[in-house]
């Protein structure tokens, strides 16, 4: 199953920039080991925010809701999830 997701983050300023940094590791660390299992098929920075838009390709809406459940900046996150299917006209 294909998933559009928009995640837009906002880490409150009442969290140290060394804690800040501390999950940002850890959030490039599980994004890259998603992607490398192949189940976040793409992943595209928005320019000007701090936001991406990715593919996920997965198994069932619990095993997304898992996945993204467990970033590390989740608690931080508003994220817009659209179910995709194939189009009649895509080669």
């Amino acid at each position: 199953m294909l998933f559009l997701v928009e995640m837009t983050v906002q880490i409150p300023a009442t969290v140290s920039a060394e804690e800040a940094d501390r999950i940002k590791r850890e959030e490039k660390a599980y994004a890259q080991a998603l992607q490398h299992a192949g189940k976040w098929s793409h992943l595209w920075l928005v320019v000007g925010r701090y936001a991406n838009v990715s593919i996920f390709d997965v198994d069932s809406n619990d095993e997304l809701h898992s996945l993204l459940s467990q970033l590390p900046l989740f608690p931080y996150m508003t994220i817009l999830v659209t179910p995709l299917a194939r189009h009649p006209s895509a080669i």
